[in-house]
């Protein structure tokens, strides 16, 4: 079994010219030379040069994407082949793209032999469409009466400005997304400030699996998504996310360039940013949905396809949420079954001629039945492909609040997902690339094996790789408390009268500047509607607004609290005395009832391993350092952290849990915490 080991990089002439751009890159942005930051890059340039895995713990401060892509750029320029950086977030790709990398290249191109090529590249669906923008797919929102004031002519086609203008909100956005259209030379939604609703987006917009294709498009020559992937044909440094690295090592399509080196930026997120991109739901609404298409734009005969709709929700129903150990049993399977020869059926009446060949309706139709199809093969291989199946119902799953109680009267979704990514990954990924994994918490402990193993590098097989903590620049015991309030009771449903008075305590005592971080959008919520009239502060709650203007009030007034869930935990960077104070309510297990990962501790039991330390303790762990790591953000901070969950003082687990913090100086003395946040609170202006 490959292990981590920490090795001390040799430097060669690409590692020399990697440290004097790196030198030169910092200078001139005004920053300091940092020993992690050179280590890193001289690690990232041995692993190119020698072509082995390598894994890279950087901690907050380190300055990790310059000590990352200055290796990548040598690279590229020597070999004249592209070079990849996946990210798992928007907001970090953004950074890269518009901040790091146009810095960066300011700096070092006088000392390169040619200018460097910038791509970035996302999935079609985040472009706009042109041919759609020009009425060649249908829409199937309202009528153009209904989205505009038309009075009595209801004859404009395809969302043209009528007399009166739009009335709807859906009809304002289509019209300001057509305006921005015509003016944007990159197509891509994120340029688009302020945004639009998911549902007027996809108005002008199409999947991978709707687009026509460059061979039968006729705006193929226009098309942004076209434009863009062959920029990033050209292109030395291409920047993508890990979803379109799933879809090229899953499905094997010609999604990304031809590659030999790519850097996993937020590596903590591949497994779960992978699974959930190759991730799959059938329902009974959606099988209508595609016959209703079908017969609307192919003119073909769907009795078949709603005849096995009707009978796939007979024999789903009253089929409890949750997961089915055992998969679909023999009756459903036969319903799938069935569905999948209708489908079949239909996508080979809906074939058409050489005439429909730019036929928007068309091949919108047979999208959907191509994607109820594969869902259907999926379904009947699960076991066979070791494969995890689980019902779930509307309201079931909140990206907020997490699982909630499910409504077992709703229709039934029928959910299908790899069991791991690990062979896949190692197939697709590691194989035929040099791979390097990134992140502030990637390691627990000193230990990469967990995080290795999700991925596909640990067990009989796997390539070689090498790990390393570079460290960070803060000096974490003198900058940071890690306060666990051992006395309390262990959570349960909903927070505690004991919780909630710790939390009012803390908050008092540092007068405000606090980051609260949830289980659940409810808790924060909750909390938050508690705790206001109490606190006579400023607390800002989670949906009260975007989360870009909530993060800027927050980082803009000292005293005032912000209070929310998983995307603060891993999305906030707030230097300075704004936040002084991290509260963590509970210790971020998965829940006992999620499929997946119930699915996966059972097989890491079967295998002879303890599934709960494999997934749900390897899994909070890391999350737990995410949300710890919100505190110190440069060298000049100082703040607590306090975790409200007395389980990380009492459990036999904490030890391992803790492993993963930054190495705060910890204490349970609630007396301790108070003190230091008042001392913390006199100094703040």
């Amino acid at each position: 079994m490959p292990e981590a080991v920490a090795t001390e990089s040799k430097e060669t002439a690409g590692g020399q010219l990697v440290i004097e751009l790196l030198d030169r890159a910092v200078s001139a942005m005004g920053g300091q030379s940092r020993s992690g930051q050179h280590e890193m890059a001289r690690q990232v340039a041995q692993a190119i040069e020698t072509g082995n895995h390598l894994l890279v713990q950087a901690g907050t401060g380190t300055g990790k994407s310059l000590a990352y892509l200055i290796p990548l750029i040598a690279h590229a320029l020597e070999s004249n082949k592209p070079a990849l950086v996946s990210t798992a977030t928007l907001a970090l790709q953004t950074q890269i793209v518009g901040r790091d990398l146009p810095r960066l290249l300011k700096a070092i191109t006088p000392a390169l032999d040619r200018p460097v090529k910038v791509a970035l590249v996302k999935g079609r669906s985040n472009y706009v469409c042109r041919h759609k923008l020009e009425g060649g797919f249908p829409s199937e929102e309202p009528s153009e009466g209904q989205l505009f004031s038309l009075g009595e002519d209801t004859s404009v086609p395809h969302f043209a400005a009528a007399a009166g203008g739009p009335q709807s909100q859906l009809g304002k956005e289509v019209v300001r997304l057509r305006e921005w259209a015509e003016k944007t030379s990159t197509g891509d939604r994120d340029e688009l400030l302020p945004g639009v609703t998911d549902r007027a987006w996809k108005q002008v917009s199409v999947t991978s699996m709707e687009c026509l294709g460059s061979q039968k498009c006729p705006l193929a020559e226009e098309c942004f998504s076209e434009l863009a992937r062959q920029d990033a044909a050209d292109a030395d440094v291409v920047v993508t996310n890990h979803a379109m690295l799933a879809v090229s090592a899953f499905e094997g399509l010609a999604v990304l360039p031809e590659y030999d080196v790519v850097v996993v930026d937020e590596a903590h997120e591949l497994q779960d940013r992978v699974t959930g991109a190759v991730s799959g739901q059938l329902s009974v609404a959606m099988v209508h949905a595609a016959a209703s298409g079908a017969r609307k734009h192919t003119a073909i005969t769907v009795d078949a396809l709603n005849a096995a709709a009707a009978n796939l929700e007979l024999a789903l129903a009253g089929v409890p949420s949750g997961l089915l150990p055992n998969g679909l049993n023999d009756e459903q399977l036969d319903c799938v079954d069935q569905l999948r020869e209708a489908c079949r059926a239909a996508l080979s009446d809906s074939k058409g001629d050489s005439s429909n060949t730019a036929d928007g309706g068309r091949q919108l139709a047979r999208s959907r039945l191509m994607l109820i199809l594969e869902l259907s093969e999926r379904l009947l291989a699960a076991k066979e492909n070791r494969e995890v199946v689980w019902i779930s119902r509307a309201g079931t799953f909140d990206p907020g609040q997490g699982y909630t109680q499910p409504d077992d009267s709703a229709p039934a979704l029928v959910n299908i997902a790899p069991l791991s990514v690990a062979g896949r990954l190692r197939e697709g990924l590691f194989a035929g690339h040099t791979v390097v994994l990134t992140s502030a918490t990637l390691a627990i402990g000193s230990a990469f094996e967990p995080a290795a193993g999700g991925l596909g590098l640990v067990g009989e097989g796997a390539p070689a790789w090498t790990g390393i903590d570079v460290g960070s620049p803060f000096d974490y015991p003198k900058q940071g408390i890690l306060y666990v309030a051992g006395h309390l009771p262990k959570p349960g449903r909903g927070a505690s009268p004991e919780s909630l008075a710790e939390l009012e305590a803390l908050i008092r005592a540092s007068n405000g500047g606090a980051l609260c971080l949830f289980s659940s959008r409810r808790a924060a919520e909750e909390a938050a509607e508690a705790l206001r009239p109490k606190l006579g502060m400023t607390v800002l709650c989670q949906g009260d607004s975007t989360m870009t203007a909530l993060v800027k009030q927050f980082a803009d007034e000292p005293d005032t609290c912000l209070f929310g869930t998983m995307s603060l935990w891993q999305g906030v960077d707030v230097p300075g005395v704004s936040c002084r104070l991290v509260v963590i309510d509970r210790i971020p297990f998965p829940r006992p009832d999620d499929p997946l990962m119930t699915a996966r501790s059972r097989a890491v039991a079967q295998a002879g391993g303890n599934g709960f330390m494999s997934v749900s303790a390897t899994h909070a762990a890391i999350r737990l350092a995410q949300g710890a790591g919100r505190l110190i953000r440069s060298t000049g901070d100082k703040g607590v952290v306090a975790v409200l969950d007395s389980r990380l003082a009492t459990e036999r687990y904490a030890g391992f849990l803790r492993g993963a913090l930054p190495p705060f100086w910890a204490t349970t003395d609630r007396t301790t915490a108070i003190a230091a946040l008042e001392r913390l609170a006199g100094e703040t202006p």
